[in-house]
């Protein structure tokens, strides 16, 4: 048996090929949407691809089943289970064979058991593997979104990001049986979950890519807690808030994904044309470094620097409905690539046209001067605080302004600041802050590009002011 596994840093999320390299058949699970990795992998060790399979309807990335499937012809397995409001539409279209519980499909020499865990959804799937060439009991298992290493998925997704109302502690009950569905198996069972630390799937997720069902029976928290009762308060609590866009990805993988192809790259775009896409309406994202964004940038854009958190805000920030252009601040084609691939892996689809660097240049002789956010540092800030000079805006989430904060902030998190705007204080210059600089430089750009004027951005951020030892504030217990 031959095992692969394919991890995104911009999701924190893992997939996985399995192969039979005596029959050159392959299983590739939970897959997504940039899938030449799993091609040329699959062409390396000479396998074909086979089968194609997902653990559930993912909501924090557009799914690659349906596209890796209509590549390579291979049979796509789905859930069937979890109610009819939770079946894959384009099942029937796509041709896919449906999985239930109990049942088991073989892939070459390898056996593959599903088991159906809900309470992260309720079609959630796990797959229990065994090298039958060389064993007759299982070898791992592929838990999706149900066990992660230290934590398991989170059960209030359905309410919070897909809107169905009342169903956070009815799913976290079902998330309890189903770990009580693991005590029959081995503890030498590895574990091979579907997402690692930084994912929104859960509040604790290890940043260890795999581990055994006998680690986490002693020290997984969720193991721990034999009270039903007791385990649903404790899964609930604590939960971070999840990004708009897992309501738009529910959607999506369950009604089916669009199948890409080959796509053309974006066309170059000049001073004249960012004018007009910003005038028709479009978005300009400025992907460069905050420091450079705040020391000059064209008016109108946001800035959410590339690296890690991109994906992340690109999908808390960036609308489904409207062009998208975007200045990099490495033009490269490697560079842009892996900007679309990201995008594109949240369904962010719509990207009408790229620019450089350069482009800041040509905007200042064409169009006019650049905008400029000021900065101010924290013994600034105390006294302009101290005089009531100020209005300061604290753009962390609610749980860490409610463990303290800046006297007189308000807490308006990035994420839900584009439609709080008409909530900021008036008539007095806004300082915006965070934790520490990068979610206030996005928000001040944000605000810029609402109309919103006469901003300070404070980069020390609530940990160094905290450090220096000004006044902090905690919210009532």
């Amino acid at each position: 048996m031959l095992f692969r596994r394919f991890y995104d840093d911009q999701l924190a999320q893992a997939s996985y090929l399995l192969g039979c390299q005596a029959t050159g058949q392959a299983l590739v699970v939970d897959p997504n949407r940039h899938i030449e990795p799993y091609l040329r992998a699959a062409e390396t060790e000479g396998l074909r691809l086979t089968h194609v399979t997902e653990t559930h309807i993912h909501a924090d990335f557009v799914s690659g089943a349906r596209e890796l499937a209509e590549r390579t012809g291979a049979r796509l397995l789905l859930s069937g289970e979890g109610g009819e409001a939770w079946r894959y539409r384009y099942a029937d279209e796509a041709g896919a064979e449906t999985l239930c519980d109990g049942g088991v499909f073989e892939v070459g020499r390898v056996s593959v058991r599903v088991m159906h865990t809900p309470g992260h959804t309720p079609e959630h799937l796990m797959f229990i593997v065994t090298d039958t060439a060389s064993a007759t009991e299982p070898m791992g298992a592929f838990t999706g979104d149900f066990l992660f290493v230290g934590d398991v998925g989170r059960p209030d997704l359905l309410e919070r990001a897909a809107g169905q109302a009342g169903t956070m502690e009815g799913s976290a009950r079902q998330l309890f049986r189903s770990l009580g569905r693991l005590a029959p198996l081995p503890d030498w069972l590895q574990i091979w979950p579907g997402h690692g630390a930084g994912s929104a799937c859960g509040k604790a997720l290890g940043a260890v890519p795999q581990s055994t069902l006998g680690y986490e029976r002693r020290f997984n928290w969720a193991f721990g807690v034999a009270d039903e009762d007791a385990f649903v308060r404790a899964v609930l609590a604590g939960q971070p808030e999840p990004p708009p866009y897992f309501a738009k990805m529910k959607a999506i993988n369950r009604d089916g994904p669009r199948v890409l192809g080959e796509r053309a790259r974006p066309p170059r775009v000049d001073a004249a044309g960012v004018a007009t896409a910003l005038a028709a309406g479009a978005i300009v994202v400025d992907t460069r470094p905050a420091c450079e964004y705040v020391a000059q940038a064209i008016p109108g854009t946001i800035n959410i620097p590339a690296g890690r958190a991109f994906t992340t805000w690109a999908g808390w920030l960036l609308p489904y409905d409207r062009d998208l252009y975007m200045v990099m601040g490495d033009g490269n084609r490697q560079a842009v690539a892996d900007l679309l691939r990201g995008l594109a892996g949240i369904g962010l689809d719509r990207v009408a046209g790229v620019a450089g660097p350069e482009l800041l240049d040509d905007w200042r002789v064409a169009q006019g001067p650049l905008q400029t956010i000021a900065a101010i540092d924290h013994v600034e800030l105390d006294a302009a605080v101290r005089g009531e000079r100020v209005a300061v805006l604290d753009a962390r989430t609610a749980a860490e302004w409610s463990a303290g904060h800046l006297p007189g902030a308000v807490n308006i998190p990035l994420g839900e600041l584009q439609s709080r705007v008409g909530e900021l204080p008036r008539g007095r210059p806004l300082v915006v802050h965070c934790q520490a600089g990068a979610r206030a430089a996005i928000a001040t750009s944000v605000l810029s590009a609402q109309g919103v004027t006469d901003l300070r951005l404070y980069g020390g951020g609530y940990a160094e002011w905290a450090a220096a030892g000004h006044p902090t504030s905690r919210a009532p217990a």
